[in-house]
């Protein structure tokens, strides 16, 4: 069983474009949601969300390239460029053979179906271009980070709604772990800030029209976010032979289904991948300092997550500082995961804990320490990166300070 440590990071997201740029927006909790901007969306009834402001495809990728890419695609390869670059890793040889990428998303080229959809369905066309299927499909971004570094090894997408990118990065800490890659490239996007992707959630009304307030007691709904968060996964031992910089090690993950309900999480299979990441990661409840909650600041997912996380730790849930950063950049669906991923580290690399922004009015079921809408400094040890999906799968990650 292999050390696992993060050697790179690279995010795009509604708080800003690259990991410095992202953690100062966190640490000085800054609100990256706002109103939405694109065709139709005088239609919806939503219209806020944390969208990726002042982006320019035509400036970073030539017009064959975004033919192919997608937004999500897109915003997954301006991350990983990032993560990469910082790793200073060169893929070729042995090492490009064995390395590869596992992305989660959970709708995948979601502005490609709503562009096309329109086409054949409004404006009457019976064409569309050869391309679309390519863009679209879910494996797109995986793809072509994977074509794009020469990563050869194990490459594949993960579809679990909102633990999609929890799921990818637990699947990639495996292949590390195992000795079956000493490199994988991992993390996870998601761009539905269309009319028809937002138009969908709408039907779901799970969605506030003004605010992303986790655990406060006035919150009234999630906000839907977009962006790419990716990371380089590496074996120990292979980074300190080449003198890396490692950021965190990742030291455990779990995964449950609550097997109930389709839409209404489950506090007893939370609390069952809180557990199994502890044991995984063979640590104590009182190892750990800090959880990234999933925080969506829905009525149903905020009080069931603190119960979880009370039935999880015990009396340590007191002692705990959680937090979500949904509040700010919203809620990135399967990409959501990477992107908080990045609270975990700035917790452990830089002591600082990203805090809940927006909140008004404490809960009594929600009694716990979330960090409200200030950071704070304070030394951890060991952090915790939860995410709970529709359909009741549970994905958290453990991360230890190096």
């Amino acid at each position: 069983m292999n050390r696992v440590v993060i050697t790179g990071a690279g995010t795009i997201n509604a708080l800003g474009t690259g990991v410095p740029a992202t953690l100062e927006a966190m640490r000085e909790g800054r609100c990256g949601i706002g109103p939405l901007e694109f065709r139709d969306v005088e239609r919806l009834s939503i219209r806020i969300g944390g969208q990726v402001r002042d982006y320019e495809p035509e400036a970073l990728f030539n017009r064959q390239q975004i033919v192919l890419y997608d937004r999500f695609t897109q915003f997954t390869l301006l991350a990983a460029r990032e993560a990469i670059e910082q790793s200073g890793l060169t893929f070729i040889g042995e090492l490009a053979a064995t390395s590869g990428v596992v992305l989660g998303t959970a709708g995948g080229g979601v502005s490609t179906w709503d562009d096309n959809y329109r086409s054949v369905y409004e404006d009457g066309k019976n064409r569309v271009h050869p391309f679309v299927v390519p863009k679209l499909m879910n494996n797109a971004a995986a793809s072509h980070v994977s074509m794009e570094w020469n990563l050869k090894g194990p490459s594949f997408t993960v579809s679990t709604a909102c633990a999609s990118s929890n799921h990818a990065m637990a699947q990639a800490f495996q292949l590390v772990r195992s000795g079956a890659s000493k490199v994988m490239v991992t993390g996870g996007a998601e761009s539905m800030l269309c009319f028809g992707g937002v138009k969908a959630w709408e039907g779901l009304r799970v969605m506030s029209r003004d605010a992303c307030r986790p655990f406060s007691a006035n919150r009234n709904g999630m906000v839907q976010g977009e962006g790419a968060g990716v990371f380089v996964f590496e074996d120990y031992e292979h980074a300190r032979a080449r003198g890396a910089e490692i950021l965190a090690e990742v030291i455990g993950a779990a995964m449950s289904s609550d097997a109930a309900d389709i839409v209404m999480p489950s506090k007893q299979g939370a609390a069952r991948a809180m557990t199994g990441a502890l044991q995984d990661a063979r640590i104590a409840q009182s190892d750990v300092g800090y959880i990234n909650a999933h925080g969506t600041g829905t009525a149903a997912n905020d009080k069931t997550e603190c119960a979880a996380v009370a039935d999880a730790f015990g009396h340590h849930a007191n002692d705990l500082m959680i937090s979500s950063t949904k509040s700010m950049h919203g809620h990135l669906i399967g990409g959501t995961g990477a992107v908080e991923l990045l609270a975990c580290i700035m917790a452990l690399r830089d002591g600082v804990i990203a805090p809940t922004i927006s909140y008004e009015e404490p809960d009594p079921e929600c009694a716990l320490d979330v960090v409200p809408n200030e950071a704070r400094e304070a030394r951890v040890d060991v952090a915790l990166s939860n995410a709970f999906a529709f359909g009741g799968l549970n994905a958290v990650l453990a991360l230890r300070r190096v």
